[in-house]
């Protein structure tokens, strides 16, 4: 009987520590910004190249926040594909309004998902210079 005594005491003490636990990997989780640039980094480093087309360069507004996007097309295999890169982030290594229709670029694509592919990231460009 009284080992019992101490039940709701040890409950608490589980809910606080699954709360702190909660928190801890609440505050842990990375923002779409850090989940891009991870993309970004891991293509750089395993992508393989291929010939690509800058088709646009388009700046959204979305309230008081710009977002840039790259959009370019490619192929790998015999499959074309079209995509696009959100650049905002990276506006010290690109100008958009350089950036031409038809402007020749290389693109890294990872050759598990070929779909997933950068022409830019903070150590690579695939954007010439014409």
């Amino acid at each position: 009987m009284n080992s019992f005594r101490y039940l709701p005491y040890a409950a608490v003490g589980v809910a606080a520590l699954g709360a702190g636990i909660g928190y801890w990997l609440y505050s842990r989780r990375k923002t779409p910004e850090q989940l891009e640039q991870e993309r970004r980094q891991r293509i750089n480093a395993t992508g393989r190249i291929t010939d690509g087309t800058v088709i646009d360069a388009q700046e959204m507004q979305n309230g008081t926040k710009a977002t840039q996007f790259l959009i370019y097309q490619y192929d790998v295999g015999g499959v074309g594909y079209e995509a696009s890169q959100d650049v905002t982030y990276l506006r010290q290594f690109v100008d958009l309004h350089s950036c031409r229709i038809g402007l020749p670029a290389s693109v890294k694509y990872d050759p598990a998902n070929p779909g997933n592919s950068i022409v830019i990231s903070e150590e690579w460009s695939g954007l010439r210079k014409y």
